[in-house]
């Protein structure tokens, strides 16, 4: 089965200057890479490539996710994202869409979601979400 990694952890393994090697995320990132098992969304590329300055370096990393192909993305993903969003609101629970078309892409592939962001966490007691913990 696929885990759809969150932002979050491809920061901590790719991005920070500081990578934390023992970082159980990043562990498990690593371990669901050589499994093949990592699942991509093209708003989560977009997220990861944000903001880098160098072009060196945002090319190098563009070339590295290259290896993820992004999953298709349906009408009713962000339908359902929009759910999510409501759903939670009406509880007092915000997050953004990136947050909820994540749930909404996990819940309807049925893939786990691996992130180190306790938004998720909140998420999934309202949201029909399965949360991927390190092994």
């Amino acid at each position: 089965m696929k885990v759809l990694v969150d932002t979050s952890v491809w920061s901590l393994a790719l991005r920070r200057r500081q990578r934390s090697g023992d970082d159980a995320s990043v562990v498990e990132l690593l371990s669901l890479v050589d499994e093949g098992r990592v699942a991509m969304i093209g708003p989560i590329r977009q997220e990861i490539l944000s903001g880098i300055r160098d072009r060196s370096v945002f090319e190098r990393l563009r070339n590295q996710l290259s290896a993820f192909p992004d999953e298709p993305l349906e009408t009713e993903d962000f339908e359902r994202a929009a759910e999510h969003f409501n759903t939670c609101r009406a509880r007092g629970v915000q997050g953004s869409n990136t947050d909820f078309l994540l749930c909404a892409v996990s819940e309807r592939r049925d893939c786990p979601l691996l992130t180190t962001d306790e938004d998720f966490r909140r998420f999934a007691r309202l949201l029909p979400i399965t949360l991927h913990r390190p092994r």
